[in-house]
């Protein structure tokens, strides 16, 4: 079978390869899924560079890339109370290849209609669903989203959407409000063409009554604007750092304002789902599978150098995922 694998530590540009590898054999309580989709997401270079913590750590030679896919059940193995050609997302290892063995602990089964490039991508909708829900903001309060056009913010947005949550979605440059705004957006800021102080701004848009919740994918001097910001009692959840710049607080910008700083860590990095989560998984599903993703590209495996230099090169126009 075709997966993109690498053999030793470096950038994913240069460590990437396309090989012939031979096709998973399943063990006990495991199931060989034929993929069908797999995402490209900044967490997979993390782990081509050996950046995570263990257990995640590659495995030479011919590591295969990749973390989170979706696909069809091929076989299960003894002990697996799945059958074969259901359709199921993963977050695990071994994605970007044809096909993936996955104990069946980790998959989540969806709907055989569910779309694929929402399938492939299953981690950004949960991690989406647990932001907002860590945020804690009620319909009719204000949430701030940092690097609007990313993923996860646009999966947050719609999800805020439904709730009743007005979002301010914050982008470095943007050429789509009205694509923003039909994602949940209700208030786009462009810091390009942005003049004067965010602060400021973002008071006079909630009516000096500031924002209950701010999720923050990128750090630096905005994030320090944001908190200067909120209201009494509310919660910044810290879940990316695009920014290498930092910025300056007073305890007083914290002490006053009885904020919450909190940081996001995916759920199921570290442990697959429990059962008593399936009906949780299977509520996510049911809720997004009218969701606008924002994937641009679909990309065979043949294609991953413009995969891959499309994705960390990150644009306005959207994901890259694998389509097998």
């Amino acid at each position: 079978m075709k997966a993109i694998t690498f053999s030793r530590i470096g950038a994913p540009e240069e460590v990437l390869q396309l090989s012939e590898v031979p096709v998973p054999v399943i063990k006990d309580n495991e199931v060989l899924i034929r993929t069908t989709a797999a995402s490209i997401n900044p967490g997979d270079f993390l782990f081509i560079q050996n950046l995570y913590p263990e257990p995640k750590k590659p495995v030479f030679p011919q590591q295969v890339a990749g973390n989170h896919g979706a696909g069809i059940i091929e076989k299960v193995g003894k002990g697996v109370s799945l059958q074969p050609g259901g359709h199921a997302a993963f977050s695990y290892y071994n994605s970007w290849a044809e096909y993936v063995a996955v104990p069946a602990e980790w998959l989540i089964p969806l709907p055989a209609d569910y779309p694929p490039e929402l399938s492939c991508q299953f981690v950004n909708l949960i991690t989406a669903w647990d932001l907002l829900k860590q945020s804690d903001v009620k319909p009719g309060q204000w949430l701030v989203l940092t690097a609007g056009n990313s993923t996860i913010s646009t999966l947050v947005s719609q999800l805020a959407k439904q709730q009743g949550v007005p979002v301010i979605s914050i982008v470095r440059h943007v050429k789509q409000v009205h694509l923003l705004e039909s994602l949940g957006a209700t208030v786009v800021i462009d810091l390009s063409a942005e003049q004067g102080n965010i602060t400021q701004r973002i008071m006079d848009i909630t009516g000096n009554k500031g924002v209950n919740g701010i999720i923050d994918n990128v750090g630096g001097p905005v994030t320090g604007e944001l908190i200067r910001c909120t209201a009494f009692g509310g919660k910044l959840i810290i879940n990316g750092g695009m920014s290498a710049e930092k910025y300056t607080l007073h305890n007083f910008d914290i002490l006053l304002k009885g904020l919450q700083v909190q940081p996001h860590v995916y759920r199921y990095f570290f442990t697959p789902p429990l059962p008593e989560d399936m009906a949780m998984l299977k509520e996510i599903a049911e809720m997004t599978a009218g969701f606008t993703s924002n994937v641009s590209a679909g990309h065979a495996l043949e294609d991953f150098k413009t995969a891959i230099k499309e994705s960390i090169h990150f644009s306005e126009k959207g994901k890259h995922i694998f389509i097998m």
